[in-house]
């Protein structure tokens, strides 16, 4: 190598590291601005700094500082949607009926218990009041439940409203999306919101790009990353589960549309939780439903806030449920994560949890804690092999902590556990689409549903305590005997779970 090349690989290099350097200080700069979790920041400074262009690449992508921006442009949405659904109140509006009735169908807590939760939920979730007269149910297994929504679309009238995080290219996606085509083609209004990160495969293979011409059927992909908007926040998705048909009846848990329900041969699908919602209920999944259609379709308020889409609800149990949204927006932010803390401060007998990612941040980590250092007895299920390993481990470096106050960790063997759900006392079960990680309480946009019923919770806690029957208790005194390097990558990846 003579001497020229050598000085001009020498520039390069000089060049290179002035570029490295230039950019590690702007993310530096960029994270001090912004007020974060001081752990997150200090892992972005250093896996920018170890990593030269992908590093502050990934931060550009991935980076959660720009939640609260992306997050404000769904508030705004959702502010403006909002201020359109108060004017159907009017005594003059169509929509004026519904109201009286849903106003009617208010539930109330007497139980010094119950009614300081209800309170913080009000904070929580105010424009979703308790209401009474619900009827939830349980579908499982997850066979099951795919199978009665089937035969509910096949009887819809006039509309399908579907929200989901995953709709695979497969044989369950494609028995949906042809049971959804055909109602279209028979007059049924269809509207179907996918997740764009979690439905990628599908979007890839130009799944939904095939249907975009079928009458009376529109899908929209919800995302807030676009290139040509200089939008590249890919960390905000939709992972709400919702299907509301006619109004009437609605479908939420944790079930998303592909094969892995499916038993194949000797390997049994994968297990989930899902619930028909029928009452008043319905009609806060809807308004939920449409907020999110018209954030990314910008279709009209009032042809959104229909009468046809909110009929006068009708009493079908007796159970009083609260819709709780939770999302990176001024209003919602964190509300799963905070009615999780408020639940586990209520209880006093027993906690029942079952979630396929467990990472649960400080907050509910004391919240477990200090309820085990109460008396209770709290019990948490999770797979015991996962399908995201990395954070397994992230999972397991917090067990120590956790089983040496008292907190029980039970890991169910295959197939894999996806239910999402947690009973209080007997009393409360809360369900849903959410998550106990960062990821789900930070981050997605989700949709749980508290039910103050005992026989709802009962019904709920059946379910848990069969999948209990299933699993193997983790002990402490055997715990703390793993292997080191297994202790050394369980602490390696939670490490790195915030910035996920």
């Amino acid at each position: 190598m003579d001497a020229a090349t050598t000085v001009s690989l020498s520039q390069s290099i000089g060049y290179g590291t002035m570029v490295h350097v230039a950019l590690w200080l702007l993310v530096c700069l960029h994270l001090l601005l912004k007020p974060r979790d001081a752990r997150t920041s200090l892992l972005w400074i250093f896996f920018t700094s170890i990593f030269p262009i992908v590093g502050p690449f990934a931060y550009v992508l991935f980076g959660i500082n720009t939640v609260p921006n992306k997050g404000w442009q769904k508030q705004y949405s959702d502010t403006t949607f909002q201020k359109r659904q108060r004017l159907t109140s009017r005594s003059t509006h169509p929509l004026a009926a519904m109201h009286t009735r849903r106003n009617a169908l208010r539930a109330t807590l007497d139980d010094r218990m119950l009614a300081p939760f209800n309170r913080i939920l009000d904070h929580l979730s105010g424009n979703h009041p308790l209401l009474g007269g619900n009827d939830i149910q349980l579908l499982e297994p997850a066979g099951l439940a795919l199978e009665a929504m089937f035969l509910a679309l096949r009887e819809a009238r006039h509309h399908i409203h579907l929200s989901t995080y995953i709709f695979n290219d497969d044989a369950v996606g494609q028995r949906l999306m042809n049971l959804l085509v055909e109602k279209a083609r028979a007059g049924v209004e269809v509207r179907v919101l996918y997740d764009a990160f979690g439905s990628a495969g599908a979007n890839i293979r130009l799944f939904f790009w095939r249907h975009r011409r079928d009458p009376n059927l529109e899908i929209i992909g919800f995302s807030q990353a676009n290139v040509l908007k200089r939008k590249f926040q890919l960390n905000l998705r939709n992972h709400r589960k919702i299907l509301v048909i006619d109004g009437v009846v609605a479908y939420t848990g944790g079930i998303n549309f592909h094969d892995v329900y499916l038993s194949r041969g000797n390997r049994p699908g994968t297990l989930d939780y899902h619930f028909r919602v029928k009452g008043p209920a319905v009609l806060e999944l809807q308004y939920t439903f449409l907020r999110d259609w018209y954030y990314m379709t910008d279709q009209p308020p009032e042809k959104l806030l229909a009468k046809c889409y909110f009929p006068a609800p009708a009493a079908a149990g007796e159970m009083a449920v609260r819709l709780l949204n939770s999302g990176p927006t001024r209003e919602e932010t964190a509300a799963a994560m905070h009615g999780f803390f408020a639940a586990l401060n209520l209880a006093r007998r027993q906690v029942l949890i079952v979630t396929p990612y467990f990472v649960p941040p400080e907050a509910l980590i004391l919240a477990l804690r200090q309820a085990a250092f109460r008396g209770v007895e709290v019990k948490v299920l999770v797979p015991s092999v996962n399908n995201h390993p990395t954070l397994q481990f992230a999972s397991q470096a917090l067990y120590a902590e956790l089983l040496v106050s008292g907190v029980r960790i039970f890991e169910r063997a295959p197939p894999f556990i996806h239910a999402k759900a947690a009973v209080i006392d007997d009393v409360v079960a809360i369900i849903g689409s959410a998550n106990f990680d960062p990821r789900s309480l930070f981050l997605n946009y989700e949709t749980n549903l508290v039910v103050f019923n005992e026989s709802c919770a009962a019904r709920v806690k059946a379910a848990v305590l069969n999948d209990l029957s299933q699993a193997v208790e983790i002990h402490y005194a055997d715990w703390r005997r793993r292997p080191l390097w297994r202790k050394f990558v369980e602490n390696f990846f939670n490490l790195f779970h915030p910035i996920a």
